[in-house]
């Protein structure tokens, strides 16, 4: 489903769930942000103090990858309702962010593969 939804669609389901249920008065910034960072550390949880090779068979086990995916969920759940109440394009962010990175991070100074990402 990621190749047939576009950011403006999730965030627009995230609003109307939001809307549906009268959560308005609690989605300021602020708060917003507390969620991203909570949900980020229940994420940490399942890989915090893992060897890689540990890391790899939680993705192996159903259950667990299961949790793990329904952590990112929720923050990108968090992180799109910010981006919606504020009118963020995340798109458009991102791409500038990756250009400024491209400049702080030039090829021939970086290390890793050869790669240039410029257009999402």
């Amino acid at each position: 489903m990621d190749k047939q939804t576009n950011i403006n669609i999730l965030k627009e389901k995230v609003k109307k769930f939001c809307d549906a249920r009268d959560w308005e008065q609690y989605h300021n910034a602020k708060d917003l942000a507390i969620g991203i960072i909570t949900e980020s550390a229940e994420l940490l949880e399942h890989f915090r103090f893992k060897s890689e090779k540990e890391v790899e068979a939680l993705f192996q086990n159903s259950r667990k990858k299961q949790e793990i995916s329904e952590e990112m969920a929720d923050i990108l759940y968090f992180l799109l309702r910010l981006a919606q109440k504020y009118n963020i394009d995340l798109t458009t962010e991102l791409g500038k962010k990756i250009e400024k990175n491209e400049q702080k991070y030039p090829l021939e100074k970086s290390k890793g593969r050869n790669v240039k990402y410029t257009e999402l």
